[in-house]
């Protein structure tokens, strides 16, 4: 496993990230403990050490079986990110929300779980479209500077409020989001049209959830294994279909798994990106971290982009046709482009 810095930090992380939303058997599914510890022992082996959880994962089960996996072990080699906003508690109206007075709440409820004495990364969860931003920025560099967070980062929320939140934080000299994670596969591009040009804007670095789309670009709905799947996804739709079987083409060309080769195509776009991959059994972790290994040929990228094109609506697409324009007198466009 390769290291690379999170976003305009110092910090070094694996390539991959090791999501554990499935770590317990809460709801019907998910991985035990033992199991669990497997999918950990697994990917420390082979070098991974960026960690992704969050305080309602499995209402806390999540947090509770890497804090017992890492209490033993040494705690400095980890790179744990958990998230705050999410909690089922009917009786407390403060109990979810991205305020002040939550997010120092999950905090420490997310230490006692975790056994540890600070968060490496921690992600605001989803926008509440409620607290203002710099109310969030201020609480995240508080508790940075009590040594309790030693990173800021920010999960599904709007390009417009991150890009505040970051400007604001540079400003007042508070500690910016250095990540954004967001869903983000083949089969969800539109993260490209705000979010991703403002996290390379930013140096942010972008940890996609659902790079395999649920397991949709493994293949397995193909071949009938729809699970838990609900039948009206977007997973299971005619365009969906297309967009994997040419994943499976590729893959069948390169000899490897169709999700090595949907991976693969997140490693490989012109933004830092670092994927999170999720396991509740050995073998689908396995298979993911063949992934390092890969690489992908510029026919395979056009083939793939091709297939899941989306439109970047506007002013996305305006910006394209302009250039269009631009290029037909006299190259000015390539030109401005090089200078």
């Amino acid at each position: 496993m390769k290291y690379k810095l999170l976003g305009r930090s110092g910090l070094k992380v694996s390539e991959l990230c090791l999501g554990t939303m499935g770590f317990g058997t809460e709801n019907g599914w998910g991985a035990d403990k033992d199991t669990s510890f497997g999918i950990l022992d697994t990917f420390t082996n082979a070098g991974g050490n960026f960690i992704d959880t969050a305080n309602i994962y499995k209402l806390g089960t999540s947090e509770k079986i890497l804090g017992e996996y890492i209490s033993n072990r040494d705690r400095d080699y980890f790179v744990l990110a958990t998230k705050y906003s999410l909690h089922d508690n009917k009786t407390n109206p403060n109990a979810s929300g991205n305020n002040r007075k939550n997010m120092l709440r999950s905090v420490e409820e997310s230490l006692k779980r975790l056994k540890t004495d600070f968060i490496d990364v921690l992600y605001l969860h989803i926008w509440d479209d409620i607290t203002p931003i710099d109310e969030v920025l201020r609480a995240m560099d508080d508790l940075i500077r009590q040594g309790k967070v030693n990173y800021a980062a920010i999960s599904d929320t709007p390009a417009w409020v991150v890009a505040k939140g970051n400007t604001l934080a540079e400003l007042m000299g508070w500690s910016q989001f250095i990540t954004l994670q967001v869903e983000y596969s083949l089969l969800q591009r539109t993260p490209e049209r705000e979010l991703i040009p403002m996290a390379k804007h930013y140096g942010m670095t972008v940890t996609p959830w659902a790079p395999l789309a649920g397991g949709a670009l493994t293949g397995k709905y193909l071949r009938g294994e729809h699970g838990r799947i609900k039948p009206e996804s977007n997973r299971l739709n005619d365009n969906s279909v297309r967009i994997t079987k040419a994943v499976v083409e590729i893959a069948d060309e390169l000899g490897i798994s169709p999700g090595n080769v949907a991976l693969q195509w997140t490693r490989q776009q012109n933004f830092s990106c670092i994927p999170i991959v999720g396991a509740t059994k050995v073998s689908q972790l396995e298979d993911n971290l063949q992934v390092i290994d890969v690489e992908l040929t510029a026919a395979h990228l056009q083939k793939l982009d091709e297939a899941s094109a989306i439109s970047l609506g506007f002013p996305g697409d305006f910006f394209r046709e302009d250039a269009v324009k631009l290029n037909s007198f006299g190259g000015f466009y390539d030109r401005v482009e090089k200078r």
